[in-house]
C-alpha cells in the first residue's frame, strides 16, 4: 500500500496536500517489470501517465537511447495528451515498479477532484518543460552549428 505522505515527494504530486493525495489513490495502479522488460511498446497504443516509485527506465527510439528515468519521473504522458501511438519503447533496466493513472482515471479525477487535476496538470506541464529545455541543451551541443540569418 501507497502512503500518501511518501508520493507528496514526487512532482506530479507537488503542491497537494496528504487529504487529497488519499482521495487519488483508488484511481492509482502499481506495476512492476521486470529488468528488460517492456513497459511501452513503440507505435503501440498507451493510455496510463506512469510515475516510478523504484528502479530505473530507458527510453528508446530507432535503437538510440534518449533518456533514462528513475525515482520520481514520469513517462507515458505525450500519448495520454496528444492520444497518439506511443513515440517510443520504454524498457525497464532494473527491477521496477511504477504507479500508473489511466487516461479514464485523469477524466475521473478531473470530474471528482477538479483543484487537484489542475495542480497535477501544472505539475506535469512543469517537468514537460524542463525535459523540453535539456533536450533542447543537449541538441544545441550535439548538432552541428549553423549559422542564423
Amino acid at each position: 500500500m501507497i502512503e500518501p505522505s511518501s508520493l507528496q515527494k514526487y512532482s506530479l504530486f507537488g503542491g497537494l496536500l496528504e487529504e487529497e493525495i488519499s482521495k487519488l489513490l483508488p484511481y492509482m495502479e502499481t506495476e512492476e517489470f521486470d529488468p528488460g522488460g517492456t513497459i511501452i511498446q513503440e507505435g503501440s497504443p498507451n493510455d496510463k501517465i506512469r510515475f516510478i516509485i523504484e528502479g530505473r527506465v530507458a527510453v528508446v527510439k530507432n535503437g538510440i537511447i534518449l533518456s533514462e528515468f528513475s525515482e520520481g519521473d514520469e513517462f507515458g504522458e505525450m500519448e495520454v495528451l496528444d492520444v497518439m501511438p506511443s513515440a517510443a519503447t520504454v524498457t525497464a533496466l532494473a527491477t521496477t515498479r511504477v504507479i500508473s493513472i489511466s487516461n479514464r482515471c485523469l477524466r475521473e479525477i478531473h470530474r471528482d477532484a477538479p483543484s487537484s487535476f489542475s495542480l497535477m496538470i501544472m505539475n506535469l506541464a512543469r517537468d514537460l518543460s524542463r525535459r523540453l529545455r535539456k533536450m533542447d541543451e543537449k541538441l544545441a551541443v550535439e548538432s552541428p552549428h549553423m549559422e542564423w540569418n
